[in-house]
């Protein structure tokens, strides 16, 4: 039963971390505000991780040690450790806003445990079924944002919008304005132009912003059919010990995420729309799209690739031509994603010894 509550206790921070790969856009666009957007992601999120049920078993396989570690990964204490170092970097990486993979940190916590306990690691297989992917994929993303970029600045078109204006009362008799104070009402006016000049619209229509919508949910859709059986790993042996079945666990770790998402989403989904680079609508677009691209593919070819990383890396590459990247932000995730790994192995480590 513990191991349950901590299997779903790592979707709850997963959902809290890995939301704001696939949303950030839309606010950083003006697409959203956090609240629509953070909800629209967590729906689309827990859609992915039920589909996950039937499409993604073979990350299950995986992330239980099959083929990385020496002996399978069977014993309680061995995958209670591995809960808790992955939620213990998770939970302090969210507080302070930073975009950790959970990928990542599973992967560092069954490392550390291994170690801890004598069981050998298969490092061969470790680096080519983890840690490739892991490194690739940021790279891969960012090289093609570049390339595909330009073709959706073809979409930045013209939108209808609805603007408050505010216009000076006029004398009804003669025509004439009032003079100081000129009193005014404010009055709603329709206005046709590019999505920019619709950024302070009070309501507005675009292909772009729907096309943004899409992508976004998309992203967030994929993102929860690659992560979830990476979590689900930890718990499905104990979930069958007492009569719950792998589709009823793929449920309640979607719940998890879900749930994660929307209470505690919202600190690492403005560090990433607000912080990184201004995001105008066509690059967030560019970014959802390479993002949702690599993320289905990692799913379907099971390999555990990092939406925070790809994400990430799509959302540089947004900023990069036009050299509005803020390094300074950058420079804090990249080192918290080097220290993701030997942290996450640390509390693993730490938390198997304790258990003994």
């Amino acid at each position: 039963m513990l191991l349950i509550a901590l299997t779903l206790v790592l979707a709850f921070a997963n959902g809290a971390n890995d939301v704001s790969k696939g949303i950030a856009t839309l606010v950083g666009a003006g697409v959203s505000d956090y609240r629509r957007a953070v909800s629209w992601g967590s729906l689309c999120t827990m859609a992915g991780a039920i589909a996950a049920a039937f499409a993604s078993q073979a990350l299950v396989a995986t992330f239980g040690g099959k083929e990385i570690l020496v002996r399978p990964a069977t014993s309680s204490s061995f995958l209670l450790a591995i809960a808790i170092g992955a939620i213990g970097w998770l939970l302090i990486a969210t507080r302070t806003g930073l975009p950790v993979s959970t990928t990542h940190s599973i992967a560092g916590a069954l490392i550390g445990a291994a170690l801890a306990s004598g069981n050998g690691v298969v490092w061969s297989a470790l680096a080519q079924k983890i840690a490739l992917p892991l490194a690739v994929s940021p790279l891969l993303a960012l090289m093609l944002l570049l390339i595909v970029s330009p073709f959706f600045r073809r979409f930045d078109d013209h939108c209808i919008c609805a603007q408050e204006q505010a216009l000076p009362l006029r004398d009804a008799v003669c025509g004439a304005e009032f003079i100081s104070p000129a009193p005014a009402e404010v009055r709603a006016t329709l206005v046709v132009g590019t999505s920019e000049s619709c950024n302070t619209a009070v309501a507005r229509l675009s292909t772009i912003d729907m096309l943004h919508w899409l992508s976004a949910g998309a992203t967030s859709f994929f993102r929860g059919l690659n992560d979830a059986p990476k979590i689900l790993a930890l718990g499905i042996a104990a979930a069958l010990t007492i009569g719950i079945t792998n589709r009823a666990m793929f449920f309640l770790v979607a719940l998890a995420m879900g749930l994660g998402s929307l209470i505690a989403g919202f600190h690492v989904t403005r560090t990433l729309a607000e912080k990184v680079t201004p995001i105008t609508p066509p690059n967030g677009l560019a970014a959802n799209v390479v993002t949702s691209l690599l993320a289905a593919l990692a799913s379907r070819f099971a390999l555990p690739v990092s939406t925070t990383h790809v994400a990430s890396g799509a959302i540089i590459g947004t900023g990069l031509p036009r050299n509005e990247v803020r390094w300074k932000t950058v420079g804090e995730m990249l080192l918290a994603w080097v220290v993701t790994l030997p942290i996450s192995a640390l509390l693993a480590g730490g938390a198997l010894a304790a258990l003994r």
